[in-house]
């Protein structure tokens, strides 16, 4: 469905022709306006009208129409084509969601269409159209101020994954948190979360450099206006360090996994130790009623007076020699 349709002219949001035909033509023909139509999850016959007015490429049109695509930029005869993964975190269930958003840029337009919850586009063009110097750019301006939300925004979220992590450390090193069993399954639903941020980030980087001027041979992209390099620049250090902020979080998830199965490791000797040690204090008794408890005829110790409280003085004395080995090397 679509959302919202404006022309943009000097900066400032204007009525205009309902047809978008109408609207694109009396856009090309001022240059300092460009209409902006914003789609959320169209259908295919939705999408037909706008494909045909504005000329999109048809592979562009079926990967709009079917999401689920990684980041990337292409360049088109007509058009520019780029996928941005927007996401978000809850921080109570430990869960990082994506949104798609695809945008379309050309000669006097942009198209926009979103998937998912986590897409900023409302904000995005309530923030250009307060922003008149921004938007009088023209369609670059859209595409930049897009990219800059969504890195924003994985900023944000890097830095909440960040804080759970921690969390979650001081759970599994803690005297007594860390021996629950539901702790490893936390953890590597938790690096799951992380590999989710991964697939948007990280496919993004070449894209926003080439959109820099930093790409293969530094070549300038077709509908991006030369002077808006700079900021994609800056759009593209931002989601460096986030890149490399989330880099480093997988690390730590997988060194705190693996200090916990450390953890449970010994916790396992240990008790085992202890249980050795009490099966071999049971077995000195053990044995010593299994002796005399055989049916033989001549076994002189039973016509002893004293034969009963020695043997248990023995066996007492034997329990307490082993409790204090055992007690000595931490097997107890």
């Amino acid at each position: 469905m679509i959302v919202d349709c404006a022309i943009y002219r000097d900066g400032r949001r204007t009525e205009g022709p309902d047809d978008l035909s109408d609207a694109l033509d009396l856009c090309r023909l001022q240059d300092d306006a460009f209409v902006w139509i914003g789609l959320y999850e169209p259908t295919e016959n939705e999408f037909d009208r706008v494909t045909q007015e504005f000329g999109l490429h048809p592979l562009a049109v079926e990967d709009a129409l079917k999401a689920h695509q990684r980041p990337k930029l292409e360049v088109y005869d007509d058009s520019l084509f780029m996928v941005l993964k927007p996401v978000g975190y809850e921080p109570k269930s430990d869960i990082v969601s994506s949104g798609e958003v695809m945008v379309f840029i050309g000669d006097s337009f942009v198209v926009t269409v979103r998937h998912g919850e986590e897409a900023p586009l409302g904000a995005v063009r309530q923030r250009l159209e307060h922003e008149p110097e921004m938007i009088r750019h023209g369609p670059t301006a859209v595409l930049y101020t897009v990219a800059d939300a969504v890195v924003d925004h994985y900023v944000e979220v890097a830095g909440e994954l960040s804080t759970d992590l921690e969390e979650l450390e001081t759970e599994v090193f803690s005297p007594t948190g860390g021996g629950s069993r539901h702790t490893a399954s936390r953890i590597y639903a938790f690096k799951r979360q992380i590999l989710e941020f991964r697939r948007a980030s990280g496919p993004l980087a070449q894209p926003l450099s080439r959109l820099a001027g930093t790409g293969m041979f530094g070549a300038r992209v077709p509908f991006v206006h030369e002077k808006a390099q700079p900021f994609f620049r800056d759009v593209s250090d931002h989601l460096t360090r986030v890149n490399e902020s989330v880099e480093g979080l997988d690390r730590l998830v997988s060194d705190v996994l693996s200090a916990h199965l450390a953890q449970m490791s010994v916790r396992q000797n240990d008790d085992m130790r202890k249980i050795s040690a009490w099966a071999a204090m049971a077995a000195v008794p053990t044995m010593v009623a299994g002796i005399y408890g055989m049916n033989f005829d001549h076994m002189p110790e039973l016509d002893w007076m004293w034969s009963y409280p020695l043997l248990i003085a023995g066996m007492a004395a034997l329990e307490v020699l082993l409790y204090r080995l055992f007690k000595s090397r931490g097997w107890l």
